[in-house]
């Protein structure tokens, strides 16, 4: 059985987040979490987008509003439309719930 494809989002902006000043920043945690599921998930399909939340975006984007409105902190993890972490993510909740769309480890 294959993957189902995840998708994985990072929302964040280059300021930190005002209740997470001692984390990395969004871009650092985006490029972290890259590098981690490409090596935990080698060889299966993932894509990797980051999504900076102080720029105008062409449609409403539910989990910006919900950052703006500081509902959601961030930097924000969202897979596959679902939010997986936010503020200080963690990988061990990333990776479950990768394993739950059928992502072997390595």
């Amino acid at each position: 059985m294959s993957p189902i494809m995840a998708q994985i989002k990072v929302y964040g902006s280059e300021q930190p987040c005002p209740s997470c000043l001692h984390s990395p920043s969004s871009k650092e945690t985006f490029e972290w979490l890259t590098a981690a599921l490409t090596r935990k998930y080698p060889n299966q399909p993932i894509t990797f987008n980051y999504i900076d939340i102080e720029q105008p975006l062409l449609e409403n984007d539910p989990f910006v509003d919900s950052i703006q409105n500081g509902d959601v902190f961030y930097p924000a993890v969202v897979l596959n439309g679902e939010l997986v972490g936010e503020g200080n993510p963690q990988l061990k909740t990333i990776f479950a719930e990768m394993e739950k769309l059928g992502y072997i480890p390595n």
